[in-house]
């Protein structure tokens, strides 16, 4: 088998790996690699019609990229956090379901108990959400910190506990995750690990 037909094979097979791919970021970056691996094969066969196809493909993708990380950096823009009640429709809607995906993440998560709760949007998308409640010495547990799979590789997190000011505004000086909770981000928001927790102090210079 020639390099050429190696190339072709893996570009096939990047293709569909990439159209599998339920994170919108990830799913651009493997059809990118895919589209350019699939061009150069063509090119090598002289395909010039397949050739063309994949050109714009590939360029349709680095624009997609470079839009999805432009709206990255502007979380405070792209993000709204709607506090709204324990027993709002869209928020039983949401949680009954994307129920198996939050346990994967939150072990041993009931549902709701007290506290506030937050419908993280983009748009009209709800995005995730954050169940909050006051344990006292202007401490915040976090009982839930949800994000659908299609922005997981964004900023919502970021926007909630780092540019939001929504905790401050709460009068909270320190924010808790509560106790197991599987959360390989939180390392990236600035949290440090507190026992079985993450904690997270919040700057409270200008509120």
């Amino acid at each position: 088998m020639s390099w050429l037909d190696i190339l072709g094979w893996a570009g096939s097979a990047l293709l569909v790996v990439s159209v599998m791919q339920t994170r919108i970021l990830r799913l651009r970056l493997l059809n990118l690699a895919a589209t350019i691996a699939l061009l150069v094969f063509n090119w090598g066969l002289g395909i010039w019609s397949m050739v063309a196809m994949n050109g714009v493909l590939a360029a349709l993708n680095v624009c997609y990229i470079a839009k999805l990380q432009r709206e990255n950096t502007s979380a405070s823009t792209a993000y709204e956090v709607i506090p709204v009640d324990h027993d709002d429709a869209s928020l039983t809607h949401f949680l009954a379901r994307n129920g198996r995906d939050i346990a994967r993440f939150n072990p041993g998560f009931a549902g709701p108990q007290s506290g506030a709760a937050y419908l993280i949007q983009k748009g009209d998308t709800t995005c995730g959400v954050v169940l909050v409640r006051d344990i006292g010495d202007g401490v915040a547990q976090v009982d839930l910190d949800y994000v659908t799979a299609p922005y997981r590789d964004f900023s919502p997190a970021k926007f909630v506990f780092r540019d939001s000011g929504l905790f401050q505004r709460k009068g909270f000086r320190r924010v808790l995750t509560r106790p197991g909770m599987v959360a390989p981000h939180y390392g990236k928001l600035g949290f440090v690990p507190d026992g079985d927790r993450w904690a997270l102090e919040l700057d409270t210079s200008t509120t």
